[in-house]
């Protein structure tokens, strides 16, 4: 059975200051990408679905995709920006950089962003979902918030309710510090706070349903400055009963590059695993 890993890489890295996606966490250049592809593979997952900006897209191969290739079945979808309004430069967000591969995605398939280290167990438990899903049944990996942030800067999260293991409500919440406090809203939040770091387990049948909602979001929103962002619109789908989300709870440690400080962390904590025997040919 076919199973992809899309992995939405067009972000603009504005925070890190430069392109963080390919930023090498080894001596020899691999970056958390390989880490991820790594564990999707030996997961079970047979191809990689790269979303990523034209103007990044040489660099990109060149630093990233071409060594993957090697390993696993490789397609690039390019994120249109051809349509954001004048003044504009960043993407419209996740949500419009997943719909970009209804075109290339016709399986069952998972979501990650490419600057986060999700760690192996996420992966496996991705993909025992998706080999069973149903239409609708959609899957989510829910990390304890305090796991999840930066000791150098807020960061944004999807805070989650999760009643008897499916989402119920997801919230974007942004400027959460290393305390689990929102400097944006105020709200304080305990170290086991469910939240989603944007591992989500899809069916094809979400791309109607995406259509149709950024049909909706180009009327509405405010195409300066918006985003069309993937939990807004599966909280959506769930919220509408077009789909249910299982929650799959995970106390592992995440690792992430947000501000170009967080990388001493991750090569520590990366090259530690390497060491343990972890990543046995990475």
């Amino acid at each position: 059975m076919d199973i992809t890993l899309v992995v939405m890489a067009a972000g603009m890295g504005s925070r890190f200051g430069g392109l963080k996606q390919v930023e090498p966490i080894t001596s020899d250049g691999r970056c958390i990408l390989d880490f991820s592809v790594y564990d999707a593979v030996r997961a079970g997952f047979n191809k990689v679905v790269f979303i990523i900006r034209k103007d990044i897209e040489n660099d990109f191969k060149q630093l990233v995709g071409n060594r993957i290739a090697k390993q696993v079945n490789v397609e690039y979808v390019i994120q249109d920006t051809s349509i954001l309004p004048q003044g504009r430069t960043k993407p419209f967000g996740t949500a419009h950089a997943v719909l970009c591969c209804k075109e290339v995605v016709k399986e069952p398939f998972a979501i990650i962003n490419a600057d986060d280290y999700y760690g192996s167990n996420a992966f496996s438990d991705i993909f025992k979902h998706l080999t069973q899903a149903q239409a609708g049944q959609y899957a989510m990996v829910a990390y304890q918030m305090g796991n999840t942030v930066s000791s150098n800067g807020g960061v944004t999260r999807g805070v989650c309710d999760i009643q008897d293991g499916k989402l119920k409500r997801i919230v974007e919440t942004g400027g959460i510090t290393n305390e689990c406090v929102s400097t944006a809203t105020g709200e304080k939040f305990t170290p086991t706070t469910a939240v989603s770091m944007n591992l989500w387990g899809l069916t094809p049948d979400i791309f109607p349903f995406l259509d149709g909602k950024f049909e909706l979001f180009l009327q509405t929103a405010n195409l300066n400055k918006d985003e069309f962002l993937i939990p807004t619109v599966i909280f959506e789908a769930v919220k509408e009963n077009y789909a249910e989300v299982y929650a799959y709870t995970n106390k592992d440690k995440w690792y992430g590059i947000t501000y170009r400080e967080d990388l001493d962390e991750v090569r520590k904590a990366l090259l530690g695993y390497i060491d343990a025997g972890y990543y046995k040919g990475i």
